[in-house]
């Protein structure tokens, strides 16, 4: 093989290529005429390896992770690799199945930075050698093509809405999937500003603020709030029962009253897509300073991108509403044991204090009248106890007719007034309770805390019930 007749064929079309994909497509078709190889160009784009050309295989792998097989070994060390025997190297990524060895370049650019790989893959019998010099020299001429072109192609904006759809799909929590819905919209659609409106009861409101927000976001929060409920209903109004809209970048034309917050805020390009359903979803707005035309795909991507966080929005909620069920009593609806132990185990010495709670003379009420008598009983007690806590207090059912509460107390006495309202409240609906109290102490387990407010609770019971008692340290 002349390998410099290769090297010469190969890169003498490379100065007439206008884009660095014509280059790549070039230098993987020129090269194939002489090397019996699956061969591909892979270069990074956003934060992935993008196959940008290849040729002789069924299947390439479209993307590949910065530090993925032996490209990716490649591309991060900035050092190639002739690789004997593929069977024998862990990093190896599988592109057909009589592949036997490879040949991995970096391709670099003029200050020796990587900008992507050159791969070659054999299925027979080759001279690695002389092919791992060539591909070096190839590697090399290519690089600096792409980079009189502008550098590696840039990321399209369906390739980015698929990256942010990944994004929100893994999405912890809600404040996180919406500040990736934002900044998704921002970056797909280019324009500087994207805030989210919630239907709902009792009114429409404004989706939480992210740390990307910039100027004009900031303006059109503030004005949105200044206009208060009435222009951010008929928002999500207009955008349910008309669907999508968008400007088109024309001067002189007033905006409708709804948006007239949006103007004052300086936006003078929207985009509104209509997100979920009319009832419980909103509208999502994209906005910016500049006098724009929004092209249909652009918008075409956003409503697709209000979709997909839509989608995993219900999702997340789907899944809060399963786990407030499972870790809640059905019957009261108050947490119980699973939530209460990690909770107990977080008490603060001295400040938190446990109320162990028994319905006197339940069993009576089960044995007279039966159980759903008991049940109507305990759901009213329950209400009747929430009521009489504080906000921030936490009441929890954690046996058939036990309860516990804990709250926050500046010293014991408090809890003792607390735990008399709360057989205040029970006396009102025509029951009583018997409760002990105690406040952990240093270097306490929280279970010996609840066992000595339990202790205080029996002692009440044997000494006629109705009452509240103090636990000893």
């Amino acid at each position: 093989m002349d390998h410099e007749r290769v090297v010469r064929d190969v890169t003498v079309r490379l100065p007439m290529a206008s884009t660095a994909v014509e280059a790549c497509q070039w230098t993987v078709t020129a090269l194939a005429r002489y090397a019996p190889a699956t061969i591909s160009v892979l270069l990074q784009v956003h934060d992935r390896l993008r196959c940008i050309a290849a040729t002789g295989s069924w299947q390439v792998f479209s993307t590949v992770p910065p530090k993925s097989g032996i490209v990716g070994r490649v591309y991060a060390s900035g050092e190639g690799a002739t690789v004997p025997d593929v069977a024998a190297d862990p990093d190896y990524l599988p592109l057909r199945p009589d592949v036997t060895a490879e040949i991995c370049v970096p391709v670099l650019d003029p200050a020796g930075r990587p900008i992507g790989v050159l791969d070659l893959q054999w299925s027979g019998p080759a001279e690695l050698g002389p092919w791992r010099q060539t591909a070096d020299r190839l590697a090399g001429r290519l690089g600096a093509r792409i980079v009189a072109l502008g550098g590696p192609p840039a990321e399209s904006r369906s390739e980015k809405l698929l990256r942010h759809a990944t994004a929100l799909t893994s999405a912890p929590t809600e404040w996180d999937l919406m500040g990736t819905a934002l900044t998704a919209a921002r970056d797909v659609s280019t324009l500087s500003a994207a805030v989210l409106v919630f239907a709902g009861q009792p009114g429409p409101r404004l989706g939480a603020p992210t740390g990307a927000s910039g100027e004009l976001e900031s303006r059109i929060r503030a004005e949105l709030t200044e206009a208060g409920a009435g222009p951010l209903g008929r928002m999500v109004a207009r955008a349910h029962r008309h669907g999508t809209a968008y400007t088109l970048g024309e001067a002189g034309h007033p905006p409708t009253d709804e948006y007239e917050p949006l103007a004052r805020a300086g936006a003078r390009t929207l985009v509104s897509v209509p997100v979920g359903p009319p009832d419980s979803g909103g509208v999502l707005l994209v906005a910016d300073e500049r006098l724009l035309r929004p092209d249909p795909t652009t918008v075409n991507l956003i409503e697709l991108l209000a979709g997909q966080a839509w989608g995993a929005l219900d999702r997340l909620r789907t899944l809060a509403r399963l786990r407030e069920q499972a870790n809640s009593d059905p019957l009261t609806g108050l947490r119980h044991t699973g939530p209460f132990g990690q909770r107990i185990r977080a008490a603060t010495p001295g400040r938190t204090a446990l109320l162990a709670i028994d319905v006197d003379g339940f069993k009576e009420v089960n044995d007279t009248y039966g159980h759903q008598a008991g049940d109507r009983l305990l759901v009213g007690l329950a209400r009747a106890l929430e009521g009489a806590l504080r906000q921030g207090d936490e009441l929890y059912r954690v046996g058939g007719d036990e309860f516990v509460a804990v709250i926050e107390v500046s010293r014991p006495e408090e809890a003792v007034r607390i735990a008399e309202r709360l057989t205040e409240a029970a006396r009102r609906t025509g029951r009583t309770i018997s409760v002990g109290v105690a406040l952990p102490q240093p270097g306490e387990s929280a279970e010996l805390t609840l066992r000595r407010a339990d202790q205080a609770l029996y002692a009440v019971k044997r000494q006629g019930r109705d009452a509240v008692r103090l636990a000893t340290p």
